[in-house]
């Protein structure tokens, strides 16, 4: 006998009240009253024999250990279920892309975005160019770049950007190691131009901490190197992080909390259309899922 097929909008409306915990935010995701969206999730639960949700504390709703098990499971196969129908569905889209973007957000945001990109839009090449974030506006306003990901504070001045994500920044110390507790702290920072730096550097001075910038790395990718040797400590997005290194804890060690951070999407003078438009909103679903699995505000 053959298993029955999951229904992708009984998964969708799962997936909307795990990531709410409320019946009636998720349905306003999909247009949906509360009962609509409790029915739904009944039926799904009926059809795997399993309680996947429970009432939380005051109107707040919890998994179960099976709804954990399958939340992850149901976003993959959405993910998978989306992109077939968008391939077959989405008007065929040819051209080129020039991407702009620092190593660090390449290793973030990209990877995923531009392997879903690739397989509902075989027809378009995209061409990423990783360099600062100084350079990549510079090269945003002489029309070399079609979109790019830079740190905000970089961008210029009344030209149109769009907050991609937003989160905390983090001191970063070694799992074996502990320079945090050198004194004068050592830190492995980028250079002059970097937002992070100069966020860390006031953060410290702001508190009398004693510090010494011991290694300066082209990106924070970079400065990971002496964090692993236990040399140095570094600021940076508190997540992929190499192993072998950590996310300090808020007030570890008397360090001072650090600022959010936003990560900002730009297009260029002339950006190639429709193309541009459509990678700029995989990336941007991309980002929102790093953002949910960190709990980041995006």
């Amino acid at each position: 006998m053959l298993p029955s097929a999951l229904d992708p909008d009984l998964l969708r409306a799962f997936i909307y009240v795990a990531e709410e915990r409320n019946f009636t935010r998720a349905g306003s995701r999909v247009g949906r009253t509360q009962a609509a969206i409790s029915m739904q999730i009944r039926k799904l639960e009926d059809m795997l024999g399993k309680t996947l949700l429970r009432r939380g504390r005051g109107e707040g709703i919890d998994l179960t250990p099976h709804g954990q098990y399958l939340l992850e499971r149901a976003r993959e196969l959405l993910a998978m279920n989306d992109s077939i129908w968008s391939a077959f569905q989405a008007p065929d889209v040819s051209g080129t892309v020039r991407l702009g973007t620092p190593d660090d957000y390449a290793l973030q945001f990209l990877p995923t975005a531009l392997r879903r990109f690739a397989e509902t839009h075989p027809a378009v090449e995209v061409e990423v160019v990783c360099l600062p974030s100084t350079e990549l506006m510079a090269r945003l306003k002489t029309g070399q770049l079609d979109l790019s990901l830079i740190s905000e504070g970089h961008e210029a001045r009344n030209w149109p950007a769009k907050p991609l994500i937003k989160g905390p920044l983090a001191w970063i110390t070694s799992t074996r190691f502990s320079p945090h507790r050198l004194n004068p702290l050592p830190l492995a920072l980028a250079e002059q131009d970097c937002s992070w730096r100069r966020d860390a550097l006031k953060a410290l001075e702001q508190i009398k901490r004693p510090y010494r910038i011991a290694y300066i790395a082209g990106s924070a990718i970079g400065s990971m190197v002496p964090v692993l040797a236990g040399l140095a400590v570094t600021c940076a997005i508190p997540y992929h992080l190499p192993e072998g290194t950590r996310r300090m804890a808020p007030g570890e060690d008397d360090l001072p909390l650090l600022p959010n951070f936003s990560v900002l999407i730009l297009q260029g003078r002339s950006p190639n259309q429709p193309v541009t438009n459509r990678l700029a909103e995989y990336i941007e679903a991309a980002a929102l899922r790093e953002a949910q699995a960190a709990g980041w505000v995006s």
